[in-house]
């Protein structure tokens, strides 16, 4: 049971999950979820892989298929909203926020008296004051309220769609209980890096899009290169040679190693490009010092016996201590450390918290 508790506690993202709620049967009412069971664990992981989805797929959307979707028009008035399988997903996901809106409001809290709170009128009430304008902006299915209003519109619902990233902030919020992890942190930095550079490229190839219409942008170059020109016949480079050249282009510039292959030629190129400078730079020093911090604690152990091991040499040295009793001393050591890794195993036992959890109150 406590191994099960563990597992759901590690699970579960949730900030407030304490594990005496689930040694309890607390009276709920009707349809409440409670805030610690499988179910919520299972249902945020699920609402935090659709977040990630829009995270990635909306601004890709917004900056590169605009123009497809613009061109092709006309062929999605006729074969109706299920042309495009983009579409039907976003409408999936829009459903799926929805539904999570709807839990939000049957799940229970911890208030400040550590008291599990599952009346409805109160539920709802914490709800609206905190994560529900954000939600229900990031779950507005805006394709569907202004779709067929006409060919200029698509840009509007593509730019209004990335209303979603703000979902993203719930889960940052959430995703801060595994600061204690230094490999969890490890991994959430770089993808945090990877997305950031994915919304840059995209900007990056918006910013080239609008200013088609010379000859002296990044398209245009990219165009040259690969010998597929703007003009009526060809219409360019493909997507995926754009959105490369795009990721390409952002990843060298955040980790300070641009080649020039791929450069900004134009006022605006230019003007972003130093802004994604700055930011690599901001970046660059937030993921190494929290490496090196990660790296520190791993080894703070090991630090800490040298330090240990070297004391008692001293001590050994100062008073001359005979070999035989001296290589029993470091033995010694060596193994109360190995079994207790250094923790003082009195001062945790005579600590004055250590006491029975406290019963945990259930307000109904």
């Amino acid at each position: 049971c406590r191994r099960w508790n563990t597992l759901l506690r590690v699970l579960s993202l949730g900030a407030d999950v304490l594990p005496e709620y689930k040694l309890q049967a607390p009276r709920i009412h009707k349809w409440t979820v409670l805030h610690y069971s499988p179910f919520k664990a299972v249902w945020d992981w699920l609402i935090l892989l659709l977040v990630i989805y829009t995270a990635i797929l909306t601004p890709y959307s917004a900056a590169f298929l605009l123009n497809d979707q613009v061109s092709s028009y006309p062929a999605m008035q006729s074969c109706g909203y299920s042309c495009s399988p983009l579409n039907v997903v976003d409408l999936i996901v829009d459903i799926m926020f929805i539904i999570d809106i709807l839990i939000n409001f049957r799940t229970t809290y911890v208030n400040t008296n550590d008291e599990v709170v599952s009346h409805p009128v109160r539920i709802a009430v914490h709800y609206f004051k905190g994560w529900f304008l954000i939600d229900m902006v990031a779950a507005i299915p805006f394709d569907l309220l202004i779709y067929r209003s006409g060919e200029e519109t698509t840009t509007l619902i593509g730019l209004l769609k990335t209303a979603r990233l703000l979902r993203l902030v719930r889960v940052a919020r959430k995703l801060d209980r595994y600061s204690e992890y230094g490999a969890a942190v490890l991994f959430l930095l770089m993808c945090t890096f990877a997305l950031i550079a994915h919304w840059l490229a995209c900007i990056w190839y918006a910013i080239g899009s609008v200013e088609r219409n010379g000859s002296i942008g990044w398209l245009h170059t990219l165009g040259d290169q690969l010998g597929k020109h703007f003009n009526d016949s060809v219409p360019g480079p493909s997507i995926k040679d754009k959105y490369v050249t795009a990721l390409y282009f952002t990843f060298s510039s955040l980790t300070s190693v641009g080649f020039g292959n791929v450069s900004p030629n134009t006022n605006s190129e230019k003007i972003f490009s130093i802004c994604v400078m700055l930011i690599g730079s901001l970046m660059y020093a937030s993921i190494f010092g929290n490496v090196s911090a990660i790296i520190q604690r791993l080894y703070s152990g090991t630090a800490r016996y040298h330090t240990q091991m070297l004391r008692v040499r001293e001590f050994i040295r100062f008073h001359q201590i005979p070999n035989p009793l001296r290589q029993r001393l470091e033995e010694y050591f060596q193994h109360a450390w190995s079994y207790t890794n250094g923790i003082d195993m009195n001062a945790v036992s005579t600590h004055p918290h250590s006491t029975p959890n406290p019963p945990v109150c259930v307000h109904i």
